[in-house]
């Protein structure tokens, strides 16, 4: 048995159920994102989802724990819809402990409260949300469609609606230039939303994006491995005062670290400081190796 699904899904998601109610991205002109390219953005109708549900309860059984829902944001649904899909949902796996799905700041700064409250009330439980960066100026060269206000607005939106906040980290967006700034200002954004969960993603230039376009045009050096580091280093010993999981769990990082926020901060710090000296004395070689503290 076959039903729609949505074509990309965060990692945590991976043993979930994985649920389609809009296509592609609404916005798709983020300029390092390959994400949706061609593709148009629409809203599936609220019985073929529901349908769909159904098919994936005869698929997984009714003893999953985890469902996702896609794609780049769900949220822009009518509060009635969406909450209609997620009530089906939770009716047809009982046993779920976690329902989640994508949302863009633009849209949760543009929708009231009230829209995500309902839909906590219908079972939502976290939003992975793409801050990037809390910087307006690389914000802006990103092209990601919103400010750093925009950012804090919707963090906070989501968590006084009762909804966990996943936010993620585009380590190297400010490349080899801004790249102090990047992390300084994405840091002040989460000191201020106290995000459940920081997740950090390594820029990686994809062909035939915008950015790889100004790469070509000279217009934007992504950053060495020795920056990203400290660029890294920068931005967890600049949070202060939050309470978050700090996961790095994507092939694209180069050191990932996994801590809690504040508890596991100074580990982390002296994970970064014992690389950095590696590669400066020239007994590292940068690579990607998943640390766990």
């Amino acid at each position: 048995m076959t039903y729609e699904m949505p074509p990309y899904r965060p990692p945590s998601e991976a043993g979930s159920v994985l649920i389609r109610a809009t296509r592609n991205c609404p916005w798709n002109k983020c300029a390092f994102c390959p994400m949706y390219k061609g593709e148009k953005f629409g809203r599936r109708e609220v019985d073929d989802i529901l349908a769909d549900i159904d098919k994936a309860h005869a698929f997984y059984g009714d003893k999953a724990r985890r469902a996702f829902i896609g794609d780049a944001d769900s949220t822009l649904l009518k509060t009635e819809d969406l909450v209609t899909i997620l009530e089906h949902l939770c009716r047809a796996f009982p046993h779920l402990e976690r329902v989640t799905s994508y949302a863009r700041a633009a849209t949760i700064a543009r929708k009231p409260l009230e829209h995500f409250s309902a839909l906590a009330d219908a079972g939502l439980t976290r939003l992975h949300v793409g801050l990037e960066s809390g910087d307006d100026e690389i914000l802006l060269l990103m092209r990601k469609g919103a400010t750093s206000e925009m950012m804090v607005e919707a963090g906070l939106k989501v968590k006084q609606a009762g909804i966990s906040l996943c936010q993620y980290v585009l380590i190297g967006a400010g490349g080899e230039e801004m790249w102090l700034q990047h992390a300084q200002h994405t840091a002040a954004v989460l000191n201020r939303t106290d995000p459940d969960f920081i997740r950090v993603r390594t820029l990686v230039v994809a062909p035939g994006t915008p950015l790889d376009e100004m790469c070509e045009r000279g217009e934007f050096q992504p950053a060495s491995a020795m920056t990203l580091l400290r660029e890294e280093r920068e931005l967890i010993a600049t949070l202060d005062g939050i309470h978050s999981h700090f996961v790095s769990d994507h092939v694209s990082n180069l050191l990932p670290l996994m801590g809690e926020l504040p508890d596991d901060k100074a580990g982390m710090l002296d994970i970064i400081d014992r690389t950095i000296e590696g590669i400066d004395s020239g007994g590292v070689t940068p690579r990607r190796v998943v640390v766990r503290l």
